[in-house]
């Protein structure tokens, strides 16, 4: 049967149709060679170790440390800020009250405070911190320093009003704050450089895990003083690996977020102090180093401490401590009564 020229043409036309199509869901198929290539696959997220805290984070922490002396008596509580400070450290400055250094690198608070006074001690510890100093007031001693221009800063005294705004809850001087962006702005102010030059002498675990706990220890109790207005008490919480405080029985709470206070490691350094004036101020030698111990991941371990260029710095046999990722609070207690005198725990 002979087929018209006619059939044959359509029949051509589909078949050119069919190896078209064929053609094109081919080139739709991804070609096995070329799977897994580097543009195909998810990009590595870049870690990095915050310097104050271990922690490990995606955005590098440049931000040069900020060093904020906050006020400690019970007029002035809760304060604000202290849940974000990477470090606090708590001395004593006129007789038997204690006043704290907040330590912020990893961020900036948008409130901070009550801000109090500087001391001597204080401006030693942000220089050998290469830090930025926050104070409102001074001793005598501590204007002399910050006239020297030896620690770059910003005083309330100077900036009442408009840097350091007062709440009205509270009377002075136990109502005065600052803002993260007006530490910034201070900064500007006095050309003072806002990026990390000196990174700190600590070391940390990589996790909770690796910590190794010689002593059992989940309620530490430290004295400052004899007056129970300062006596701090930290709970360990096995779940979160961290310890929440409570000072005179009253646990500690952020005012600003709500948020109570968690901490990774509690460490107590034993130093000498010394009564300079009629007024009770304390001068604390933070150079010579001494007894120390060490709370982390619900243990407790007798080390000492050494001061490294300026900072505060955990030690054993001369090798740096390690830290758990996370806050610390380091208190500064007398030699006389020591260390044994002023702090107790409990399995």
């Amino acid at each position: 049967m002979k087929i018209s020229i006619r059939l044959l043409v359509v029949m051509t036309a589909m078949m050119l149709i069919m190896a078209a199509c064929s053609k094109s869901k081919e080139e739709e198929q991804p070609n096995p060679e070329e799977t897994g290539k580097e543009s195909d696959l998810p990009e590595e997220v870049q870690q990095y170790k915050a310097p104050f805290t271990g922690m490990t984070v995606n955005e590098e922490k440049k931000m040069r440390p900020v060093l904020v002396t906050i006020n400690n008596h019970p007029d002035a509580r809760p304060q604000s800020g202290l849940s974000d400070a990477d470090m606090i450290y708590e001395l004593m400055t006129e007789g038997n009250t204690t006043r704290y250094l907040a330590l912020f690198q990893s961020e900036l608070p948008d409130e901070i405070g009550p801000v109090r006074s500087a001391r001597d001690m204080f401006i030693h510890l942000a220089q050998g911190l290469d830090a930025f100093y926050v104070a409102h007031g001074y001793s005598p001693d501590a204007l002399a320093l910050l006239k020297s221009g030896d620690v770059d800063h910003v005083n309330g005294m100077q900036h009442d009003g408009t840097l350091f705004k007062r709440s009205t809850d509270r009377k002075a001087p136990h109502n005065s704050y600052i803002s993260g962006e007006n530490i910034r702005i201070a900064v500007e102010q006095v050309n003072a450089p806002m990026m990390i030059d000196k990174m700190p002498s600590l070391s940390f675990h990589e996790s909770i895990e690796s910590a190794k706990i010689e002593q059992s220890a989940s309620t530490i109790t430290v004295q400052n003083g004899s007056h129970p207005v300062f006596t701090s008490t930290y709970t360990y919480d096995e779940q979160t690996g961290s310890y929440e405080q409570s000072v005179n029985n009253v646990q500690t709470i952020d005012q600003a977020n709500g948020e109570p206070i968690e901490l990774a490691n509690i460490l107590v350094f034993e130093a000498a102090h010394q009564t300079i004036d009629a007024e009770g101020r304390q001068a604390i030698d933070l150079e010579s180093g001494g007894k120390a111990r060490l709370f982390q991941a619900g243990g407790v371990k007798e080390i000492e401490w050494t001061n490294v260029d300026g900072m505060l710095v955990p030690v054993e046999n001369g090798v740096t401590v390690k830290l758990v990722p996370g806050k610390t609070w380091i208190h500064i207690v007398k030699t006389d009564p020591g260390i044994e005198a002023n702090v107790s725990y409990t399995p």
